[in-house]
């Protein structure tokens, strides 16, 4: 057998202390990068909120311009109401037709969640780790 069987030193407190340093940094950036990513996805899920909100009023006031006069001349016409019930008759049609519509892009506007959940939970996590790592 060698005589010269060299055996290795522990590490010492210092170079514990650094890894310990340098993995917790390496975990911070990897957090911030998640959380970067967490926001974008809800930025995104805004941008297509906003389109359906758009759509939504869009739509809503196309079709209010474009066929209330019509459908009103022709319960008019159709019933014998006077102008003006029609007109209301009309008008009350819209409004709920509007509000179903506004409830809808209200609830997809509930999905969105501008503090990255995900990223809180593991960050909470990382704090707790490295509070019992001294």
């Amino acid at each position: 057998m060698p005589e010269n069987v060299q055996m290795e030193a522990p590490p010492s407190m210092a170079s514990l202390v650094g890894g310990i340093v340098q993995d917790a940094q390496q975990l911070i950036r990897q957090e911030l990068l998640l959380a970067r990513q967490e926001v974008q996805q809800e930025v995104d899920k805004a941008k297509a909120v906003a389109v359906s909100f758009g759509a939504a009023v869009a739509v809503s006031v196309l079709g209010a311009v474009l066929l209330c006069f019509m459908l009103v001349y022709a319960l008019h016409e159709a019933a014998g109401l006077p102008l003006w019930a029609s007109f209301a008759i009309v008008g009350a049609g819209f409004v709920v037709i509007g509000g179903i519509l506004l409830a809808v892009a209200k609830n997809r506007a509930n999905a969105i969640h501008l503090v990255p959940r995900q990223t809180v939970q593991t960050m909470r996590e990382n704090v707790q780790w490295l509070k019992n790592q001294t």
